[in-house]
């Protein structure tokens, strides 16, 4: 395959000294759009088995170790939830022994989803703190591979190596470092490589490319939550395995195959501490980004605290309870069952907001949509409606994950510094998913282990994410 140098397909391509910019409908451009899309699915292959299922399932299994333990290590946690379903019945009333499991049972619910929030939240803050720093070097760095090449490889080989660590973690407090750890380097390609659209694609191009970034999304979370949820009833955590090998190659061959431009003789001022500050404020100083920027910080909020817990939701919360392997089969099936409405929204909605030239209203309603879809298993706490509101709040969240992408490269303050705005609103994302398992944590805490409540929560937030948009001026 020949590689996207300045000497190859040059009539195809155009742009600065440091960038290479394609043509629409060209054989650059198509190459680019895939092994763009072979990257992006590498990482949420990644992100989608270990949010749904190897990270709650890992941390279930340190706490259960840490609560029920000598003899009591033996109970069935899924006799355990059968019997608390029966007793809050009224069908069964409890023996002293049962009794006192069932109190290890409340404790065991609260320190899961608090060590859970704990794991998630370490991880995505330093994650946070660091991918504007790491899209302002971006912006900077010189080398023959072009700005963006040397991060998105380092995030591949680094993250690789850290994920494969993670099966032999033995503690709560080292599952922290080495999650934090492994999000911090993955993070570092994954800003970059976003970074390149703006780069290289036409911009009447954007929002059909966010598009095929949203589908990838979706598609790969998906499927990185039914690949876990199938190995990890044949090998356990050894699941994580795959995970890295398909992380690695999917970045080294965008790096290999989709080359940029030499950035050698890129002309940057001396790097100043005010600068390095200025990258995490500079892009929020513009107010239609700023509010933007808020809008994502409540949605992913919400969409957070929500969705954080599915999979114990379906241990502890629905009726019937399902066994650890039950719910790690069935978590990923109902992703799966969103997956029709979700690509119709993010194939209509992507083509067209271009077509119309506007963003706001996909934005608006898809947020509303995703928050109406909450109230669902709220009210009805059973398995179909887990599947109902995978259904309804699929479609929201295809349309907003392709919309609100291209509205966000739309309002850039400063397109030269594209890598480290894009990273600012990155960070919006990153403080939400942040604070969404923090609050629900607090929630399922408070509320003696119960997980009903993050619902309700989580419809207000979204909702309010999905208002916030209609000041925004600059865009339609």
């Amino acid at each position: 395959m020949t590689t996207d140098t300045p000497s190859a397909d040059a009539a195809e391509q155009t742009g600065s000294a440091v960038a290479v910019r394609y043509q629409p409908k060209t054989r650059a451009f198509r190459r680019y759009t895939y092994l763009y899309a072979l990257a992006s699915l590498g990482m949420i292959l990644l992100y989608g088995s270990m949010t749904i299922i190897l990270l709650p399932v890992h941390v279930q299994q340190l706490e259960f170790a840490h609560v029920f333990t000598g003899a009591d290590a033996q109970v069935h946690l899924h006799d355990l939830n059968v019997l608390k379903e029966q007793v809050d019945a009224g069908k069964v009333t409890p023996t002293a022994e049962q009794h006192r499991l069932l109190g290890l049972l409340n404790k065991f619910n609260s320190s899961r989803a608090t060590s859970l929030s704990l794991v998630t939240t370490v991880g995505v803050v330093i994650t946070m703190l660091i991918q504007p720093v790491v899209g302002l070097m971006s912006d900077r760095t010189r080398s023959r591979w072009g700005r963006r090449a040397p991060w998105i490889a380092a995030g591949g080989v680094a993250g690789a190596a850290m994920v494969a660590l993670l099966p032999v973690v033995p503690s709560l407090a080292v599952l922290v470092v080495v999650y934090s750890l492994t999000l911090l380097v993955t993070g570092s390609g994954q800003g970059p490589l976003m970074a390149t659209v703006v780069d290289r694609v036409p911009e009447n191009r954007i929002g059909t490319l966010s598009t095929v970034t949203g589908v990838i999304v979706y598609l790969g979370g998906i499927g990185g939550s039914v690949i876990a949820g199938s190995l990890f009833a044949a090998v356990g955590l050894a699941t994580y395995f795959p995970l890295a090998v398909a992380l690695l190659l999917t970045s080294l061959c965008f790096v290999l195959l989709a080359r940029d431009r030499s950035s050698r003789d890129l002309a940057v001022e001396p790097l100043r501490i005010r600068t390095f500050l200025a990258s995490y404020v500079q892009a929020l100083g513009d107010r239609d980004f700023r509010w933007a920027w808020v809008a994502k910080v409540l949605f992913f909020i919400g969409f957070g605290i929500a969705n954080v817990y599915a999979l114990y939701m379906l241990q502890s919360y629905v009726t019937p309870a399902l066994s650890e392997k039950e719910a790690a089969q069935t978590a990923p099936l109902m992703q799966l069952a969103g997956l029709p409405a979700a690509l119709i929204g993010m194939v209509v909605s992507g083509r067209w907001s271009d077509k119309i030239g506007r963003r706001k209203p996909f934005v608006v309603s898809a947020s509303i949509i995703l928050a109406v879809s909450f109230l669902v298993p709220f009210a009805w706490p059973t398995v179909p409606a887990m599947f109902v509101q995978a259904v309804v709040g699929g479609f929201g969240l295809g349309v907003y994950i392709v919309v609100d992408q291209a509205l966000f490269i739309d309002l850039l303050p400063h397109r030269e510094s594209a890598g480290r705005d894009l990273g600012v609103a990155t960070l919006g994302q990153n403080l939400g998913q942040a604070l969404g398992p923090i609050l629900a944590g607090l929630v399922v805490a408070s509320s003696g282990g119960a997980y009903g409540p993050v619902w309700p929560i989580g419809f207000v937030l979204v909702l309010l994410a999905g208002l916030i948009i209609l000041p925004i001026k600059r865009i339609r």
